[in-house]
């Protein structure tokens, strides 16, 4: 079944979202985890360490100018993740969303290289986060405290994890019940946000956010 961008809006739309068995398998699976992972835009914990790289760290901080690149590179071997479950088809469907204004990426470049960042569905006042990579320490950490920022300042209601890793949990993310997230979900795409109103300044990015040690 080819995965088509109205196909992937309805998934969303309804809690649902898919992965292919590895990057060379031509089979998709449509996943509806039974706890969802969430990150609350007032709930961002930002070290004293990564406040430091989002102010001084030296990363221009870009949204959508290379979705395409964004996703190739959340999708390359990394130590400790060999395999992806960004297939081909899953490339060119996030790409055709993309094109359409329903996926974005946050990039981080050191002097004009990509070194990190992440990508994601966006759909009314939900924000779907679907992978990151860094391949210099802090990088995708900058990139998702840039997200937040502009989803605060976008009026977004949601962000969407999927799962709650250890490395997500210490970012703040929780993991909230299916019957919660739906009702979550149902409320946040039935709004209206902008991605484009948010802010790239690293100081007002930190706004509102919780320090950890």
């Amino acid at each position: 079944m080819r995965v088509t961008p109205d196909l992937l809006l309805q998934a969303y739309a309804a809690g649902v979202f898919p992965m292919a068995e590895s990057a060379t398998s031509g089979r998709l699976r449509w996943i509806e985890p039974h706890e969802r992972g969430i990150i609350p835009l007032d709930g961002l914990r930002v070290s004293r360490s990564l406040r430091r790289a989002v102010r001084n760290g030296g990363f221009e901080v870009e949204v959508d100018r290379d979705f395409a690149a964004t996703m190739r590179a959340c999708a390359a071997p990394a130590p400790g993740r060999e395999d992806t479950w960004i297939n081909e088809e899953i490339h060119r469907a996030y790409n055709e969303l993309h094109g359409l204004g329903h996926a974005h990426s946050v990039e981080c470049r050191i002097g004009g290289d990509l070194v990190g960042g992440l990508y994601g569905v966006s759909l009314g006042a939900a924000f779907f986060g679907e992978s990151m990579f860094s391949s210099v320490a802090d990088a995708s950490k900058v990139a998702l405290v840039h997200l937040v920022a502009r989803l605060r300042r976008g009026g977004y209601r949601l962000l969407d994890t999927q799962f709650v890793t250890p490395h997500l949990a210490s970012l703040g993310a929780i993991a909230v019940p299916r019957r919660r997230y739906l009702a979550l979900l149902a409320d946040a795409i039935s709004r209206e946000a902008g991605f484009y109103l948010g802010p790239l300044d690293p100081g007002e990015s930190l706004h509102s956010t919780s320090q950890t040690s």
